[in-house]
């Protein structure tokens, strides 16, 4: 199975915090799954910690390792995803979520989320 994994999903496995349930976390770990991170997410953790609104265990550069050491990929944007993203109604504001949002449509992938308002959607959840 391919999933997108949403930001806070992500942190939530680099910090093993619990609020990320053991299904999850397996499923995730898991090599039979493609396990996809959106590079907005990336950017979204980059803007955080630049404010001072994210701290992280390891290091940006440590980050990279750590994508790459779990057999995550990266999803670039792509064309295809703006234009999903111009249509997608204002259930909520949130660029990095939207934008998610978007490449899951885009690309047919699962969402892997804690995040309520991802419902409000037409996108798979998990």
């Amino acid at each position: 199975m391919k999933y997108l994994i949403d930001t806070h999903i992500l942190i939530w496995f680099i910090e093993g915090d619990e609020k990320l349930s053991e299904a999850a976390r397996s499923l995730i770990a898991n090599p039979a799954n493609e396990i996809y991170v959106s590079q907005a997410s990336l950017w979204e953790m980059t803007i955080k910690i630049s404010i001072g609104k994210l701290s992280l265990s390891i290091s940006l550069s440590e980050l990279e390792l750590f994508l790459v050491s779990n057999q995550f990929q990266i999803l670039e944007t792509q064309f295809r995803h703006y234009e999903i993203l111009q249509d997608l109604p204002f259930h909520h504001q949130d660029p990095f979520d939207r934008m998610i949002i978007a490449q899951a449509k885009a690309e047919n992938y699962t969402i892997i989320t804690h995040d309520d308002r991802f419902k409000l959607y037409d996108v798979k959840l998990l």
